[in-house]
């Protein structure tokens, strides 16, 4: 992996983006580092010391020209990434479903808070196990429950449960996506973050249904794999069973409904400006200049997507350094762009200038 020092207006497209926008994202994350900066208890490739962030923090909050503020407190690195030269950006929503504080017939399917007894293992016990989290089972480290055994009710009777929806279906596409707005008989809504994850391995269901002829690779989206659960009812059940790995959530409050549920980086996530990254190699809050295309489902003319992302979110698919998942916000719209993205292109890091001369990038 190498990263090309490139001009700030070298970037094509970058001034004449909505960097107010991205400027609006980035304070939310200047303001969470300044009150601790939670990502930087982890190790990130690129991600430099928090101390080196601060001054860019400050700064942001009182710029008042995003574009003078992102060329003058940032230098961008075009990032070389041998292992997937082409890059890989892909979308993902907040889906919306009806649902119940009360089990029902008609609302059976519950979303779960995280459990007590799931914990984060050791150095010495995720080498015994390959797993970062699980239980412990008479003092030993043992993976946790898997998707099936949850749904056949390993933790009933446990108070867990947040609400009920009306189908498994349902359920499995929120933790896909790790938030949801659940609309409520009442007409009132909740609005459900990720929490937490069992630790098991992920797996693509979408994957599993093109190595098996169900749905050619080509033509594979959230629209098709939904379509293909729609008119295979008796067999989508076990499909969903294949990926073991289980999410929980916790219900936020949000006070501005245009913005999303919080993400990894503990800021709530802004429609078409935050973006999902392999929190191991970017620090949460570093702006990337992306250079990709909306995917054709999107009837978008020209095509291109050119804009400045905030990384703010992780996931576990989310893996690499050319590597993006952009978040599209909630409704038809955001899930159409997001069903449909797979779209290869280019991203050009911009790291604060303490950062970068702390990692021995500056020139």
């Amino acid at each position: 992996m190498h990263l090309e020092p490139v001009a700030f207006d070298a970037l094509a497209g970058l001034p004449d983006d909505d960097l107010a926008a991205s400027l609006q994202a980035f304070r939310r994350q200047a303001q969470e580092i300044i009150d601790g900066g939670a990502a930087f208890s982890r190790l990130v490739v690129f991600g430099g010391r928090r101390e080196d962030w601060l001054p860019t923090c400050r700064l942001a909050l009182s710029a008042t020209s995003p574009v003078q503020f992102f060329a003058q407190a940032f230098r961008p690195y075009l990032v070389h990434d041998r292992s997937r030269p082409e890059g890989l950006f892909t979308g993902y929503y907040e889906p919306e479903a009806e649902g119940s504080q009360h089990s029902t017939p008609e609302y059976p399917v519950a979303l779960y808070r995280k459990p007590a007894d799931l914990v984060a293992f050791t150095a010495e016990e995720e080498r015994e196990t390959g797993l970062k989290y699980g239980r412990r089972v008479e003092g030993r480290a043992w993976p946790y429950h898997d998707r099936r055994a949850i749904e056949a009710g390993a933790l009933a009777g446990l108070g867990l449960e947040i609400c009920w929806l009306k189908s498994w279906a349902e359920a499995f596409f929120i933790h896909i996506q790790g938030s949801g707005r659940v609309r409520l008989p009442d007409g009132s809504s909740l609005r459900l973050s990720y929490a937490a994850k069992t630790g098991l391995p992920y797996t693509s269901i979408g994957a599993v249904l093109a190595e098996q002829g169900e749905i050619a690779r080509d033509a594979l989206s959230m629209q098709s794999l939904k379509a293909w659960m729609a008119d295979n009812p008796s067999r989508a059940r076990e499909l969903m069973w294949e990926n073991r790995s289980f999410v929980f959530f916790r219900e936020i409050a949000v006070q501005d409904e245009s913005l999303g549920a919080i993400g990894a980086a503990r800021v709530n996530l802004h429609p078409g400006r935050s973006m999902a990254v392999d929190r191991s190699n970017w620090m949460f809050g570093t702006p990337c200049w992306v250079e990709t295309a909306f995917p054709p489902e999107a009837t978008r003319t020209p095509d291109r997507l050119a804009r400045l992302m905030i990384a703010q979110d992780t996931g576990s698919a989310i893996k690499g350094f050319a590597r993006g998942d952009f978040y599209w916000g909630w409704g038809e719209e955001a899930a159409r762009i997001a069903g449909h993205m797979k779209s290869q292109g280019r991203m050009t890091v911009l790291l604060p200038h303490a950062v970068a001369n702390g990692l021995g990038l500056e020139r």
